[in-house]
């Protein structure tokens, strides 16, 4: 079949309910797109047509299979972006079709096709598109020496799956999409604030979940917050600073002593950390320490002060906010705290700010994060306030954070709120972007709070209702001009809680907790 007659017969299939039916021929339609689909820099390796509750193997290294929600038609390419660099990335193109686009973000160094969202997007019926972010795994190595394939990490890699990905959308249903979105959390988050900031055509939507910007003080934060602890002490090795993985049941639990309920209610949730002021010197042991002691040293509770305070610059200008109160009590916490270096942060100084794969971490300190200020390697930073050119396209953005993450300080997007307030002149950025803040919740998901609210596959109790999915709610925003107010999340245990918009509060009225000036 030549191009022009499949673009003709899909034009010609019927679209119910605001949906577009492509069950019609989907599998010769879908196979004809390899040989018949040329597009700038780019290479289809494959196209497959996938019956509904599959499971279908993946290429690279990060999982070695996926789901398939629906029946769909997908594709997989690569788009050459430079001489030395190339975006691996998969469309996945549902039988039923709401004329919607939706690319997604990564995770960490960034180097995994999202397969749960693309599973997720499709069962939403978008045309949904994700990249490898120009490189397979997580491993930072990749970027030693490699500065196109860092352009790819820093912004690259989103912009070309967006455009691409809307070329092959296009080819396959017959039409242009109606709207563009995006998701994605962590350096998902990034991503999506450098694509509003750096392309603001790309995208009509964007859900933008713990947003890892400002990211060379990110990485240098976390790094020195390792710093403070030192290594883990041995036989041959005392180190008075540590605290060990058992003591931090200790603190926990006495940071929600003092913080609890701050907000009204003892419910083992600190609804604003920022108004936990920890006074750690309750936690001093009276007499002699044993190995058996649920009580710190002096110094062990001087590095507690260190850590529940901001991080400083050489100039005495802010680098981050400060860890949140209530975090520590997440396992997953022990990421920063293990006194081993967190990988994510070593490799990205490593390979990209010393460009030394053998450094020696024992005396980082203010001037590394200074240097990296000074390089910020294909201007990874993302942390620039003006997104007038994404506001006033109609653009809608709504980032959310949990107020428990243990990797990335909710305090941080309160800051990138107030940078893009002061920077647009908008003393509320409601008509826009809105920052929903989530108790109880750690890095992009789970957690005591009522964490489920659309933000990745599964993570709803009524994923069908904007007011209870994040996702469908930009949609509302930027197709029927619906704001979301408040986003409702559901707990494990199935309770609901409505999550405020910054910079609202969370005020408890004796039964359940509302949102106020």
């Amino acid at each position: 079949m030549l191009l022009l007659d499949l673009v003709w017969s899909v034009s010609q299939l019927f679209r119910l309910g605001g949906q577009f039916s492509a069950a019609d021929g989907a599998a010769d339609r879908c196979n004809a797109l390899n040989g018949n689909l040329e597009l700038p820099d780019t290479t289809i390796l494959n196209t497959s047509y996938i019956a509904g509750q599959t499971t279908v193997p993946t290429p690279g290294s990060c999982q070695p299979s996926a789901n398939v929600p629906v029946s769909l038609c997908r594709v997989e390419f690569v788009i050459t972006t430079s001489d030395s660099s190339s975006v691996h990335a998969e469309a996945w193109l549902p039988d039923e079709w709401s004329g919607r686009f939706l690319a997604l973000g990564n995770g960490g160094l960034g180097g995994c096709i999202d397969y749960d969202n693309l599973d997720y997007g499709a069962s939403l019926h978008f045309a949904t598109v994700a990249s490898d972010n120009g490189h397979d795994g997580n491993d930072g190595k990749v970027f030693w020496n490699q500065p196109e394939v860092l352009k790819d990490f820093a912004f690259r890699a989103v912009h070309v799956e967006s455009v691409i990905g809307k070329q092959i959308t296009e080819a396959y249903y017959g039409r242009k999409h109606d709207k563009s979105y995006f998701l994605g959390c962590s350096t998902g988050g990034r991503q999506a604030t450098r694509a509003a900031l750096s392309f603001p055509e790309d995208f009509d939507g964007i859900v933008a979940g713990a947003p890892a910007t400002d990211f060379n003080h990110l990485i240098g934060w976390v790094l020195t917050q390792q710093t403070f602890f030192g290594p883990p002490p041995s036989p041959d090795r005392r180190n008075p600073n540590f605290i060990p993985p058992d003591l931090w049941d200790t603190v926990a639990e006495e940071i929600l002593a003092q913080c609890d309920e701050l907000d009204g209610v003892k419910d083992r949730i600190i609804t604003e950390p920022d108004a936990c002021e920890f006074r750690p010197e309750s936690l001093i042991c009276t007499g002699a320490m044993t190995a058996n002691s649920t009580c710190l040293s002096l110094a062990q509770v001087e590095v507690l002060r260190k850590i529940y305070r901001p991080l400083y610059g050489l100039d005495g200008q802010l680098i981050y906010p400060r860890y949140d109160p209530g975090t520590e009590g997440d396992g997953n916490s022990q990421a920063v705290f293990s006194g081993t270096l967190f990988p994510i942060s070593a490799d990205w100084y490593k390979y990209t700010i010393f460009n030394d794969s053998e450094h020696d971490f024992s005396n980082f300190g203010l001037k590394d994060i200074a240097l990296a200020d000074s390089i910020n390697p294909a201007g990874i930073s993302t942390f620039d306030g003006d997104l007038s050119a994404f506001r006033d396209r109609g653009g809608k953005f709504i980032s959310y954070h949990g107020r428990r993450d243990q990797l990335i300080p909710s305090g941080n997007s309160k800051r990138v709120y107030d940078l893009i307030s002061s920077t647009l002149q908008m003393p509320t950025l409601d008509p826009f972007y809105r920052l929903f803040l989530v108790p109880g919740m750690t890095h992009c998901g789970l957690g005591p709070g009522a964490w489920k609210f659309g933000q990745v596959g599964g993570a709803t109790s009524n994923e069908n209702a904007s007011t209870h999915n994040v996702l469908l709610a930009v949609v509302d925003w930027v197709e029927s001009g619906v704001a979301p107010d408040v986003m409702v999340g559901t707990s494990d245990d199935g309770k609901e809680r409505a999550h405020c918009r910054y910079p609202q509060r969370s005020v408890w009225d004796g039964e359940k907790f509302n949102c106020r000036r």
